[in-house]
Formats: C-alpha cells, structure tokens, sequence
C-alpha cells in the first residue's frame, strides 16, 4: 500500500502529495492527538491540503467555514485518537487511497491512480469506482460523528468554464453516490474548484493525472467535539 502522509499544524500551509511513505503511515507516528493538546486554533491546514498551494488565493471562506478551527486541549487528544483510528481503518479498506491525517481530520484524494476516476470528458461513477465508494461508504457509516467536506478539481486541459462544470459535476458524483448508498445529505458539502487549483505541473501527462482529481475532508461534527469536550472537562 501508497500513501501519502503529512503531519500538519495549524500553522502550516501544506503542499498536497509531495511526500511519499510507506504503508499505513496515518497512524503508525499517531502522536496527532498528542498534538491536538498544543495545536492552535486556525484549521488552514487542511485546506491546504485539499487545494495545494493555492491556498492563499481568494474564494476560500465557504470552505474554511466548512472546515473550522482546530481543537486543542483534552478535547483535542480525544478527537485526534478517533480520528487516527478512522484513517487506519480508512488505509485498511482502500489500499489504493491516499490519506492524510491533517489536525484535527483526514484528508483522502481520489484519482487516477488511487481508487477513484472518471473517464475523458465524464462524470458517471464507473464500475471501479463504485467499489472503492462501496468501502469508504461503510467506513463513514461506522463513523456517524464525522461530515464530510467533497471537493473536485479538473487538469487544464479544455474550457476554464467547461472544467468548473466538470468538476462540479464529477463532485456531486461522488457526493450523491455516498447519500444513495443512505448516508446522511447532512453529512456533507460540495465544492469545486475546475482547473484553478493545481497541485501539480499541467504541461505534463502525470502533472495533469494528479491535477484530475477529488478530495475528500473528514472532519469531527458538532457532537464528536461536544462529546470530547465533556469528557476532557473543557
């Protein structure tokens, strides 16, 4: 098994998919809820990790509402152990996948050569894909505590204004797919992002395969911190 790992604080913007480490990283240095005890309060860095380093461009403020800040203290420690918990399991079921375990959530990108992809020009959930959506389907079933963030990107490759719909429509894909499979529709928000967010070279085959892709945040809902909160004493 891949992936791709990149402890992260709060404080740090990150550069998606520049790491490579061996299997079942996200939990094997799992001191993330140690961590959670001293991180501060902004959550920028999983935003980072969703739209590369294009994070300080504008039109981001319905995502980072989306995303919150992160929890320190007690609380923090008792929802960074949850979450590493979900991002091993989230490893064991998707070998292919890529996550990462970014403050307080887990960060897991789709393309085309990780589980999830769409054909030239389509947006259908494919054979292949459904079965990696089957898995991750019932990893968020079993973590009810959680929403999920689904964003979507194109390469550049086309229109500026035919890639927006691309990847709006490849987003909703994978967002309507995980609600017919009788998740919760408010669990989720969907956003996407066409050609404008790269994180790779678009003048290049393998640049533009990674540039192809959508991202998934997993984030602890209102009552995981609620919970954690009332357990640490906060």
């Amino acid at each position: 098994m891949t992936t791709y790992i990149k402890k992260i604080t709060g404080i740090t913007l990150a550069m998606l998919l520049t790491i490579s480490i061996s299997s079942c990283e996200a939990t094997k240095n799992a001191n993330n809820k140690q961590k959670g005890a001293v991180i501060g309060a902004a959550g920028g860095a999983i935003l980072g990790a969703i739209i590369g380093n294009n994070v300080g461009k504008g039109g981001n403020g319905e995502l980072g509402a989306a995303i919150g800040g992160v929890i320190g203290g007690g609380a923090g420690v008792l929802i960074g152990n949850r979450m590493d918990k979900q991002a091993q399991r989230i490893e064991n079921e998707l070998p292919g996948a890529q996550v990462e375990r970014v403050d307080n959530g887990i960060v897991v990108t789709f393309d085309e050569n990780s589980g999830v992809f769409f054909d030239t020009n389509k947006y259908n959930i494919n054979a292949q894909s459904q079965a990696t959506l089957d898995k991750l389907s019932n990893v968020l079933a079993d973590y009810p505590d959680t929403n999920v963030l689904v964003v979507g990107h194109t390469d550049s490759t086309g229109d500026d204004a035919y890639n927006m719909t691309l990847s709006k429509n490849r987003a909703y894909a994978v967002t309507n797919y995980f609600t017919g499979r009788g998740l919760s529709a408010s669990r989720f928000t969907t956003h996407w992002f066409g050609e404008e967010k790269p994180i790779a070279d678009n003048t290049t085959a393998d640049g533009r395969s990674k540039n192809r892709r959508v991202n998934l945040a997993i984030l602890p809902n209102d009552k995981m911190i609620e919970d954690a909160q009332n357990e640490a004493g906060n």
